[in-house]
């Protein structure tokens, strides 16, 4: 099938090149920082986690969003998800691949990453996290590959991958919940010592993916022949809804228990995020517009007539996918460091390479996730508009 994404239009073929092109720009910017050292980026001794581990976690729950579909489509027998099962599982495919290369490019020495392999530590949540992306990837490339393969032989997949679907759920939950417990099993970082840091990063995760997966979804049926579908994209957008709601929630709960409990060790975290602590507040108008954004979000999502008037919900996933990069992407992270365990304040900022080799590494995951799509839609192109066999 992989022949199907060496045929396309010239708007296909503008899209892969340009990709490619910021993949070289990229490349070339990360050979100097290997030459050069981490010291091209913003990050220090007091801030030691930046950009690249920030883009890391924000991804982590895009690849985690696909078993909001499996789990609908599979148990529970929802048949409206045919047509879009395959984009989530692809979409977290990229993200995963995104994910691995954001670890990659943060490691200094990019070949100190096969210690973990050679040398495995079972009582690091580090090794464990690596145990659940590899496989996680691992599961959406079988399933999917396999799957879309049968579609396109006009046959119902091998019994043997539903073993696999019903795996990867619980793999899925455990991708984010791992990564969750980096942070929070951190003592000397009261930021993120919360027992619902795990839950706060499910809810994000299941709001971004999703409305990620509808903006996709609506691009392709707008410059495609492929048809998603209006009841798929609604139903998802109620999952989208009650997703952020949640978020929204977890984080009162955080605000509640850091202002009203009065520890400096948590309320310095979110007065640095949101007011700025000792005249120091890069990220406050970030901060802001993410709570703006999240706001606006929710009233678009929850009255129901806005969030089933297709353009009020595209602005309505946009928001909800730049509030959440902002706050997974910045403050989760940045927040964490600062102040220092020495309540110091040392501010970071991504720097112009590091900014252009993030760059570099979402448009290798969009060029994954363009040819894996390309794929998908001239298999329904030939198959014909019937049901997939699942």
């Amino acid at each position: 099938m992989f022949e199907k994404a060496l045929v396309g239009s010239r708007r296909y073929w503008t899209l892969v090149f340009v990709l490619l092109g910021i993949i070289g720009i990229g490349f070339l910017v990360y050979l100097k920082q290997l030459s050069y050292g981490l010291g091209i980026t913003g990050m220090s001794r007091d801030v030691s986690w930046g950009f690249y581990i920030s883009q890391f976690t924000f991804l982590v729950g895009v690849a985690a969003s696909a078993v909001m579909l499996v789990i609908p489509y599979y148990l529970h027998n929802y048949k409206k998800f045919s047509k879009i099962i395959i984009l989530g599982e692809f979409l977290a495919v990229s993200a995963v691949t995104m994910c691995i290369l954001f670890i990659f490019v943060d490691m200094g020495q990019p070949m100190r990453i096969m210690n973990v392999l050679l040398h495995p530590t079972p009582n690091s949540i580090l090794f464990w996290d690596s145990v659940v992306l590899s496989g996680y990837l691992l599961l959406n490339i079988v399933i999917g590959w396999t799957t879309l393969q049968a579609e396109w032989k006009d046959a119902p997949p091998p019994k043997w991958v539903k073993p696999l679907v019903y795996l990867s759920i619980p793999w899925a939950i455990s991708i984010h919940t791992v990564t969750a417990f980096i942070y929070a099993g951190l003592p000397g970082r009261h930021f993120w010592l919360s027992a619902i840091m795990a839950a706060r990063f499910l809810a994000s995760a299941f709001a971004s993916g999703p409305a990620l997966l509808i903006l996709l979804a609506l691009l392709l049926r707008k410059y495609t022949k492929f048809d998603p579908g209006r009841e798929p994209i609604l139903a998802v957008s109620k999952i989208v809804a009650y997703a952020m709601t949640a978020n929204v929630f977890f984080l009162l709960l955080e605000l509640f228990t850091a202002l009203y409990s009065g520890i400096p060790g948590h309320r310095h975290s979110f007065e640095y995020l949101f007011l700025g602590l000792e005249g120091h507040g890069k990220l406050v108008p970030l901060m802001w517009i993410s709570v703006f954004l999240a706001l606006g979000a929710l009233f678009l999502l929850i009255i129901p007539t806005t969030r089933r008037h297709e353009k009020t919900l595209t602005w309505a996933c946009i928001m909800v996918f730049i509030s959440l990069w902002i706050d997974k992407g910045f403050g989760l992270v940045i927040g964490g460091f600062v102040p220092n365990p020495f309540e110091k304040v040392f501010e970071y900022w991504p720097t112009l390479p590091e900014f252009i080799i993030s760059i570099a590494v979402w448009a290798v995951g969009f060029l994954i996730l363009t040819v894996l799509y390309k794929i998908v839609i001239s298999v329904r192109e030939s198959v014909g508009p019937g049901e997939p066999a699942h």
